[in-house]
């Protein structure tokens, strides 16, 4: 596998904040400009001359896609190193200053309930910065940039990323899908996960296009912002692609529509290309991985097109895979590859099928399940809008009890009797929790912690 322009990525991603001749051309539609996100990075990259620490560390509590990218500027042209808690809560926050020595918490929203300490910092009481065009860079294989993630299933996991970790699948993805200054981008996904930041601030930074300032979440307002805006990128999660069924998604501009964050519906996927002819690119990857694969949802294949710049291979069941997107503190084998907890299986046109989950396979009695292949049947029971499937962790460390959440107004009994007949009885969960929706994380993924903590209410 080749790098892609290996020897040149430093200069590629230095140019890129220098390169504009219109300090004026908008990176937020009707809001801020290039030249306004240079001065604000100048500002930022300044703190790291008043820290005691080396490197100093900036822990961003911000959804502002132009602070983001300021900061990101900042750290990449010699500021302090950008920390990015999983969530905006007290706890995420006290678990990011617990694990790292942050010198400094910036945030748009100061809130001493939220953040208690003296290092928090608000956009005032930065200093007058230099915004002259950026000339130093720290090195393409340096971390500045460390990512959380938890909230789910269990302790935060921290992650880092080299520029050369960011640019080059930055990078790919503009080209992968023709990304350009033309483009607007709507998201519904905040920037301090790896999907919302790749995606609604590095790729538009790239391809010098713009950026809708909001994150959209309800229906109503991802339709208005894609009307008002004419936004032709839509960057969104499973969840909402759940809700967007309706005939209002007629009137668009849009050319591409990107998910990520957690598997798609393909009936959710079948009606957004009903309403719009636009087929889903489905993207798989994680934080640590960065990008490995797509699968667009126009056709019918279940199979994953894998990144050009990413090597992969099947293994005793289990994909494995080797890419310059990697971040550098994954734990990897002596081939440089990194397994991963997915079970897949290689099609006749050499592309990969997943399996489901290695860690969701489990033993129930000496047998073991597959909780996605369960929660799968019981999705396709008539009447059941969604589901997720657990194993309940108790107190002494021992998974036991089965339990299904279900957004369906059918009795439970009845759908413990539909289930007979499809799976083993062992494999029935002894409870069906129904719920308005599926308890789920910022980033669209199955919260696993409020769906025990639901389990002990009940």
């Amino acid at each position: 596998m080749a790098r892609t322009n290996e020897a040149s990525t430093q200069e590629k991603w230095v140019d890129l904040f220098h390169r504009s001749s219109d300090p004026q051309r908008e990176f937020i539609v009707n809001g801020a400009t290039i030249g306004d996100i240079q001065r604000l990075a100048g500002k930022i990259r300044l703190l790291a001359a008043t820290s005691p620490k080396s490197p100093a560390y900036l822990c961003l509590c911000s959804h502002d896609k132009a602070l983001v990218a300021a900061a990101l500027i900042a750290s990449l042209t010699g500021g302090p190193r950008i920390v990015f808690p999983y969530a905006f809560s007290r706890q995420a926050i006290e678990s990011a200053l617990e694990s790292m020595a942050i010198s400094w918490i910036l945030t748009d929203e100061p809130d001493e309930m939220l953040f208690p300490e003296s290092s928090v910092i608000s956009l005032q009481m930065l200093e007058k910065g230099d915004s002259s065009p950026f000339t130093s860079s720290i090195d393409d294989d340096e971390p500045f940039l460390t990512l959380f993630t938890g909230g789910s299933t269990g302790a935060p996991k921290i992650w880092s990323k080299t520029p050369r970790n960011l640019f080059e699948e930055t990078s790919y993805i503009c080209k992968r899908f023709n990304l350009t200054a033309t483009d607007i981008f709507l998201a519904t996904v905040p920037p301090q996960h790896i999907y919302g930041l790749l995606f609604s601030i590095m790729v538009p930074l790239v391809a010098s296009a713009r950026v809708l300032p909001d994150i959209y979440v309800l229906p109503r307002n991802i339709v208005a912002a894609m009307e008002n805006f004419r936004a032709t990128v839509l960057i969104s999660v499973p969840p909402c692609y759940r809700v967007l069924n309706g005939d209002f998604l007629m009137a668009h501009q849009l050319r591409l529509a990107f998910s990520s964050s957690g598997v798609l519906d393909p009936s959710d996927a079948a009606n957004f290309y009903k309403q719009t002819g636009i087929g889903i690119h489905e993207i798989y990857g994680s934080t640590e991985t960065g990008g490995i694969a797509t699968r667009c949802h126009a056709d019918s294949s279940m199979a994953w097109s894998v990144f050009t710049p990413v090597e992969w291979q099947i293994v005793d069941d289990c994909l494995q895979v080797r890419s310059p997107f990697l971040s550098p503190s994954l734990l990897k084998n002596q081939d440089g590859f990194f397994v991963t907890a997915d079970r897949a299986e290689q099609n006749e046109q050499g592309h990969f099928i997943l399996c489901g989950r290695v860690d969701n396979v489990v033993k129930i009695g000496g047998k073991r399940v597959d909780l996605q292949e369960i929660q799968e049947k019981i999705k396709k029971i008539d009447g059941v809008l969604d589901a997720a499937v657990i194993l309940l962790t108790r107190t002494d460390g021992r998974r036991t009890d089965l339990s299904a959440f279900v957004v369906s107004d059918i009795d439970p009994g009845e759908l413990r009797q539909k289930m007979m007949g499809q799976v083993e009885a062992y494999a029935i969960p002894r409870r069906f929790i129904a719920v308005e929706k599926i308890p789920v994380t910022a980033t669209g993924k199955p919260d696993r912690e409020a769906m025990e903590a639901l389990i002990r209410k009940d």
